[in-house]
């Protein structure tokens, strides 16, 4: 085995997923394309993760405005990283160039932005799908692959078809808040094969937009009578205005 990878090694070295630059092993980062990634950290809101520009205060409010006004149905939501240049290369070429190896790059970030969810002793992690015609164009469903990672990971069950998309929708990446929630409205139910009553759900995507997708999931796995559900996304997207 280990000569075996030697030599796909030297036939196809590995590339840092970012740069395209020769690295040493399979999802390894250079130090560059490091320095451009934008990791997020606390201080954040409790709920959805947003990050503050400024720490907290002892006793202060430890949520967004968003969601003081309007809470979220899920219990909290976490990403790894700031959607900035950088991620979003990354992410598309993981997404739409077929470098599905790249999720050994992420397993270890969203270990480290999930560790507010683990301690909840998650049943299941469940990504959010694509529509079947979507998938079968694309041949693999970039959400899964790093749910399915994350929970090897975490040791928590991986239940890739929880969630099914009911009907095709169109790509969100040119619309504002209000067409993104109105496209994806109802476009989401629980598999009757699948049972996710009672249990907490940890609900993986790879990027926090507006939030619109994975609430959709939400209400759908809320209805299904599930008792708490989180959001885990690789990035999300810090000023929506500029996106």
């Amino acid at each position: 085995m280990y000569y075996f990878k030697s030599l796909v090694d030297a036939v196809l070295p590995p590339r840092c997923p970012i740069s395209g630059e020769i690295v040493d092993s399979q999802g390894m980062i250079t130090a560059q394309a490091w320095k451009e990634l934008a990791f997020i950290a606390a201080p954040y809101c409790r709920s959805c993760g947003f990050p503050f520009e400024f720490a907290v205060t002892e006793g202060g409010i430890q949520q967004c405005a968003g969601c003081l006004t309007d809470p979220p149905e899920f219990k909290t939501a976490r990403s790894a990283l700031v959607y900035n240049d950088a991620s979003r290369d990354f992410i598309l070429g993981f997404k739409h160039g077929d470098q599905t190896h790249s999720v050994v790059s992420m397993v270890p970030w969203l270990k480290n932005a999930g560790a507010d969810l683990w301690r909840h002793e998650v049943d299941m992690i469940v990504p959010v799908p694509l529509h079947r015609w979507r998938l079968l164009r694309r041949r693999y469903n970039q959400a899964a692959l790093m749910a399915r990672a994350i929970a090897r990971e975490m040791k928590i069950d991986f239940i890739a078809d929880a969630l099914l998309r009911t009907r095709p929708t169109p790509t969100q990446g040119h619309l504002n808040a209000s067409e993104r929630q109105k496209n994806v409205r109802a476009a989401f139910s629980i598999n009757p094969r699948r049972e996710v009553r009672d249990l907490k759900v940890v609900l993986v995507d790879d990027v926090f937009t507006t939030g619109a997708t994975v609430k959709e999931c939400v209400k759908a796995l809320k209805a299904a009578g599930a008792a708490e559900v989180h959001i885990l996304t690789l990035a999300r997207v810090v000023r929506p205005e500029k996106f």
